[in-house]
């Protein structure tokens, strides 16, 4: 099979994760490819992925080789794959908009590294970069909140004819006007907001749907996350959440039995503690009745580094957006969507999703 020729918005924790993981998979095989859902999909292995071209705001990220980039400050999740070959590839400078949260300068120095106004590319330029390099699909890895700057990078995508994978609770993939727009151009779109391979919200969606199959009914639930990386840093500004609250409520409200009451669901990122870097934890309660409308509560607490636990994700989703490409599909897809992402266009049961995502790879 071909390369899949990959452009990355944002060369943080999960970029790195992810260009870890391509190096890491290298020289294995179907049997020691721990911590994949597919080790080939569609004809796809993980090593056939190469990153073309990648975006930053950071100083210290611009014009670095991007598996250099990927262990600069303030990225802090695990090493795994250490030591890596330059690939060639330099991080070009990326737009500003509202990619950077107003609060940030009063944490250290973060927003002492911004591009200047005067730095920043326009939209011909960030087009010209992914023609140039050959990148056929675009990860979005920017901020929780980065509304305008989503939209840039998806005009970019569109005029670029690139395909774009959108990992942010930003609804471009679930906003009718804009799949009408890449629908329109033939270009595929997956989104939006990435589901963990086993995270707080997959989990979450679980545990109710198991709730529904055995017939217990949930009354309330609440889901209180913690982390110490820039996303949580980033997401200490409550305005910038909108998005994100609403993503990963609709995916637990969804697979309810029956909807919840606004005041008897809280699902959404909590706080930010330094000392964690890139470990997130998930503190999970749900309550109900079971037979006899007798009660019963279950609490859960989920450990996870927050970022390589969404790389397996990505991966995925960057083969099933080149499957598309080669078979000439555009618009929204809607089977990856559902099975990868919080906030697809269309909610599908997991068990659903996993079964339409099969039949995707095959060409069903």
């Amino acid at each position: 099979m071909s390369k899949i020729k990959v452009s990355i918005i944002g060369v943080g924790n999960c970029a790195s994760s992810l260009i870890q993981g391509i190096y890491y998979y290298d020289g294995k095989s179907d049997s020691d490819c721990i911590g994949l859902m597919h080790w080939n999909l569609g004809g796809y292995k993980p090593t056939d992925i190469e990153i073309v071209s990648a975006f930053d705001i950071d100083r210290r990220k611009v014009d670095q080789d991007v598996t250099t980039a990927i262990f600069s400050e303030p990225n802090c999740t695990t090493v795994f794959c250490g030591d890596l070959p330059e690939s060639g590839v330099k991080v070009s400078m990326g737009r500003v908009l509202d990619g950077c949260a107003s609060h940030m300068d009063q944490y250290a120095d973060n927003r002492t590294f911004l591009l200047s106004d005067a730095e920043q590319p326009t939209q011909d330029d960030v087009v010209a970069e992914l023609k140039e390099s050959g990148a056929e699909v675009l990860m979005n890895y920017l901020p929780v909140g980065s509304e305008d700057a989503t939209r840039f990078y998806a005009e970019c995508a569109l005029e670029a004819g690139v395909a774009f994978v959108n990992n942010i609770p930003v609804f471009i993939a679930s906003d009718p006007a804009w799949a009408k727009r890449f629908e329109e151009a033939n270009i595929p779109i997956i989104g939006d907001d990435i589901k963990a391979q086993l995270g707080a919200t997959i989990t979450h969606r679980i545990l109710t749907d198991l709730f529904k199959k055995r017939g217990v009914k949930l009354e309330r639930t609440y889901q209180l996350n913690t982390g110490g990386n820039t996303d949580f840093l980033n997401m200490l500004n409550r305005t910038r959440l909108a998005s994100k609250k609403e993503s990963k409520t609709e995916a637990v409200q969804s697979a309810a039995a029956d909807r919840l009451d606004d005041d008897n669901i809280h699902v959404g990122p909590s706080d930010y503690v330094a000392w964690q870097n890139d470990n997130k934890v998930c503190f999970l309660r749900m309550e109900g009745k079971l037979f006899g409308d007798v009660p019963m509560n279950l609490e859960l607490r989920l450990s996870v580094e927050d970022s390589p636990n969404s790389a397996g994700v990505a991966i995925d989703s960057i083969r099933c957006a080149k499957l598309a490409l080669d078979r000439g599909q555009g618009g929204v897809l809607d089977p990856p969507s559902a099975y990868f992402c919080k906030h697809p266009p269309v909610q599908y049961t997991d068990d659903e999703a996993y079964i339409a995502l099969q039949e995707f790879a095959k060409g069903s």
